[in-house]
């Protein structure tokens, strides 16, 4: 009998294989644990899905306040709830539709573009600071400042600030962690009420001075249209700061790993840098830095002959989406001028992801900047180790040797 365990070391380390054997044997699957949630891993299910009108986001916010009644009196997860209670992935239509309205413009594709110069800047600069060592962690070196220096950029956080509100960024992340302690959500209660009051007052001093970024233009439209509350408005803030963080630093990591994998590809895409898009949607297709998605059936659903029912909820396994092979043919292969199928590593439908193209053009520059720059880039002979997390894949660390181009 299959079961679906994600918390194995050989999941965390290679998930593909298992998503395998879930896809052919039991590809909508109902777990033991979990309640009884499913499991799609499908690429046709998981794509129905993310457009059904009769399945909600889940509703994480809800079920702290269940987990808040374990907790002494007067004890709660107020500022938690608040603040991802104003994450667009957590929220249904009809506010969905407003949060998303109000950033929508400024990271589509055409925005995002303007941003190349200054990203190029960043990653040239992170990489100057490693360039005379002959090696380097990839995650801790390029791959986490980068996200972190480039939103600061787009928000104007002051540098001083930007390594604590990193450090509530990834606490807060650990929402996605499972198990978690009720210790565990009592950090990221301190983590929310510290983030909504730095941005409190960041706020008030864009009010009296603002400027040409990107919160200064926000609360010029939420001055004239009032369309979030003032907590709304903060725990709104958090996200923009926070969410594209490990989702970027993971598809560096993953990417770089599976090309350090594939000499041939790496070779392939510095012979010929105008690949670097299509390859890094193939990396991105290969190695999923999002891996799961979670869904709330509002009605009984009929999938693949079995019945989910209404108030069950639905992993979508966009890892295993990623590598079907009635999508992608051989999809264990990396394969840069692939024409058949269509990737879904940042979901798709009303909930597809805001920052995607933003991320997307991180992930270029960071990976072909890495590839031009660091000759003889090998890994260095240190166990792997993945972190722990459900919904998200990415490396603790991801050492490399190499030597400097001439030409840097």
């Amino acid at each position: 009998m299959i079961e679906f365990n994600p918390f194995l070391p050989e999941f965390r380390a290679n998930p593909y294989p298992f998503f395998q054997q879930l896809r052919e044997q039991d590809p909508v699957h109902q777990t033991a644990s979990f309640t009884g949630a499913w499991v799609l891993t499908r690429y046709a299910d998981v794509k129905a899905i993310l457009s059904d009108h009769r399945v909600q986001v889940d509703n994480l916010p809800d079920r702290l306040g269940q987990k808040a009644a374990y907790l002494e009196s007067g004890q709660n997860f107020a500022h938690l709830q608040q603040t991802i209670g104003a994450w667009l992935f957590f929220q249904n239509p009809p506010d969905h539709t407003h949060f998303r309205n109000l950033v929508s413009n400024y990271f589509a594709s055409a925005a995002v573009e303007q941003l190349r110069t200054q990203i190029q800047t960043i990653v040239d600069q992170l990489i100057a600071n490693v360039l005379d060592q002959g090696r380097m962690d990839i995650m801790s070196d390029l791959a986490a400042p980068l996200p972190t220096l480039v939103i600061s950029t787009i928000l104007d956080i002051p540098s001083e600030d930007q390594t604590q509100l990193t450090q509530w960024s990834y606490t807060l992340f650990r929402v996605f962690d499972q198990p978690i302690s009720l210790r565990g959500y009592g950090r990221m209660e301190e983590a929310a009420q510290a983030f909504k009051g730095y941005f409190q007052t960041l706020i008030e001093q864009r009010k009296k001075s603002p400027g040409s970024d990107l919160l200064s233009q926000l609360l010029r439209t939420q001055t004239h249209s009032n369309v979030l509350s003032e907590e709304d408005f903060l725990g709104f803030c958090v996200m923009l700061f926070s969410v594209g963080q490990e989702t970027t630093e993971n598809m560096i990591g993953n990417s770089m790993l599976a090309l350090l994998n594939h000499p041939q590809q790496l070779k392939q895409l510095k012979q010929e840098p105008t690949l670097i898009k299509k390859g890094v949607e193939e990396l991105l297709r290969y190695d999923s830095p999002v891996q799961f998605l979670a869904r709330m059936a509002t009605s009984d659903l009929d999938i693949g002959g079995k019945t989910i029912r209404a108030g069950e909820r639905i992993f979508l396994a966009l890892g295993a989406a990623n590598r079907d092979p009635h999508q992608f043919s051989e999809p264990d292969r990396l394969h840069f001028l692939r024409h058949q199928g269509q990737p879904i590593p940042f979901g798709s439908g009303i909930h597809y992801c805001l920052g995607a193209a933003l991320a997307r053009m991180q992930g270029q520059i960071a990976i072909n900047t890495m590839i031009q720059k660091l000759l003889y880039l090998k890994l260095a002979p240190e166990p792997l180790k993945w972190r722990k997390n459900l919904v998200l894949r990415g490396l603790k660390s991801l050492p490399v040797t190499f030597e400097a181009s001439q030409s840097t």
